[in-house]
């Protein structure tokens, strides 16, 4: 099938536009003044801290190679960076060409980790639709519940359909069946719809006739207009298995509720969707069983009921089984988003004091939080001094500690990041800095350093400390 990602794009989760066809290789000219969607964006650069010339003498191909190469980074105030950069208003590439090329790496990106309203957003900034950015909202729209409305532009503008298939589902969809069994017979006669696509489209205009006949496997790669179908003949497919970007799909009330709190943890870890939805889901109702997630829940529950009565001393009860929790299940800086300011006027004391503070320091208040705290050992000491940026003279407790150490004693970014910086490409250097970091966490420690060391020779000090929080608090190593 060409999915609605188009023939030369791949499902959510697959690797984005193949840079081969989709990059240009030559350098080339266009007006300053020619709008260009490459310059499309949701950030400003006073929101973002990041500058308006972020690619500077970048080229196309460079820029896009980095972005696409760029994994899910495993730190989250390093995803967020990246999510940043993905999203800021930005000036093109020099040789952007006003073609949008780099607009559709940048959506690519952002539906392979899971940022479908992000994307869909950056779509809507771009003030233009083209087929291949219908293709992607569409993509979008399918897994958000919001078909309806994709269909009805599609209907308005037929020549955005993504594929034939497309077009019948949407047919269907309006509820004109006549003329989604004409478009179908229309697709098989010219070849425009294949095996897969025809059987599910069959099942999905008149379900009675293959009554009692086995489902059709499911397609490799399941492309979001896939899943929509095996939802309409009643056979939804799990999404624990498939890319990020259909988790999505299970967040709606049709979906159970395990399902739903899975989906939710799955997306706030990736730092995709409010902390707030897990919240709600995780206090819905009382866990039905025991195990996994919903000693997850039961955990959660327990300990918001305990915030909720304002008792420290309940709190300080269910604070470490929370904790612990959420630990396990990565979702630590959620959680503290969510607690870490009601939790600092607690006032709560030994091991559930300890944790606190901890929560704090993955909050966007770590400053506040370490300046009101008395060093109980070596490690809250380095931790505090990496919050407050005092760290001369306070020794790194461990091999981790003395790789963070040096970039805020002596910044020393790579020779590589050097180059960069010289050329005016910021943007490409701090691709290079997640990644440097990323590789620390595989445990080559020097990109820790180099990493760090380059954020904060730009000034992104406090991505830098969050940075630094991090890798010494959650257990990312490896």
């Amino acid at each position: 099938m060409g999915s609605a990602l188009g023939p030369t794009t791949p499902a959510p989760g697959e690797p984005p536009v193949a840079l081969g066809g989709a990059v240009p290789a030559s350098v080339s000219t266009t007006s300053l003044d020619a709008p260009t969607p490459d310059a499309a964006g949701l950030i400003s650069p006073a929101v973002s801290g990041l500058p308006h010339d972020l690619w500077g003498n970048g080229q196309m191909l460079s820029i896009a190679t980095a972005l696409t190469a760029e994994k899910a980074e495993q730190i989250p105030a390093l995803r967020q960076l990246f999510l940043t950069i993905l999203l800021a208003e930005a000036e093109a590439p020099v040789d952007a060409e006003g073609k949008g090329t780099l607009l559709l790496v940048r959506i690519d990106k952002l539906l392979a980790l899971g940022a479908l309203e992000q994307a869909s957003a950056l779509i809507a900034a771009s003030g233009t639709m083209t087929p291949d950015l219908f293709r992607r909202d569409f993509d979008v729209a399918l897994l958000t519940g919001r078909e309806s409305r994709a269909c009805e532009a599609m209907v308005t503008a037929p020549n955005l359909a993504p594929t034939f298939a497309a077009r019948v589902f949407c047919l269907a969809r309006s509820g004109d069946w006549n003329a989604a069994a004409l478009t179908l017979r229309t697709g098989q006669t010219l070849g425009l719809i294949g095996t897969v696509e025809d059987t599910l489209l069959s099942r999905f205009l008149d379900p009675d006739l293959y009554e009692g006949e086995p489902v059709p496997r499911p397609p490799a790669p399941v492309t979001p207009l896939f899943w929509k179908m095996y939802e309409g003949i009643g056979e939804p497919l799990p999404t624990a298995s498939l890319p990020i970007a259909f988790a999505h799909a299970e967040l709606g009330p049709h979906s159970g509720w395990k399902p739903q709190i899975e989906a939710a943890e799955r997306l706030t870890r990736a730092g995709v969707v409010a902390p707030n939805v897990l919240l709600g889901l995780y206090t819905e109702r009382e866990a039905a069983a025991s195990g996994g997630v919903w000693d997850r829940v039961t955990a959660f529950a327990a300990f918001d009921a305990a915030m909720q009565s304002g008792d420290a001393a309940a709190v300080a009860t269910h604070l470490p089984r929370a904790w612990e929790a959420m630990a396990e299940a990565e979702l630590e800086v959620p959680f503290a988003a969510l607690f870490s300011h009601d939790l600092l006027n607690m006032g709560l004391e030994g091991d559930a004091g300890t944790i606190a503070f901890r929560v704090g320091l993955l909050s966007p208040q770590y400053q506040t939080v370490a300046l009101n705290r008395k060093a109980q050992d070596a490690t809250e000491a380095f931790l505090i001094a990496i919050a407050t940026g005092a760290v001369q003279g306070v020794p790194a407790p461990d091999t981790l500690g003395r790789a963070i150490l040096p970039a805020f004693l002596s910044p020393q970014p790579s020779d590589d990041a050097k180059r960069l910086l010289d050329e005016n490409r910021l943007g490409e250097a701090l691709l290079l800095a997640i990644e440097s970091v990323g590789r620390g966490v595989q445990g080559d420690l020097t990109g820790v350093t180099q990493g760090l060391s380059l954020l904060r020779a730009v000034r992104l000090e406090d991505v830098a400390r969050r940075t630094a929080l991090e890798l010494m608090l959650l257990e990312r190593r490896g």
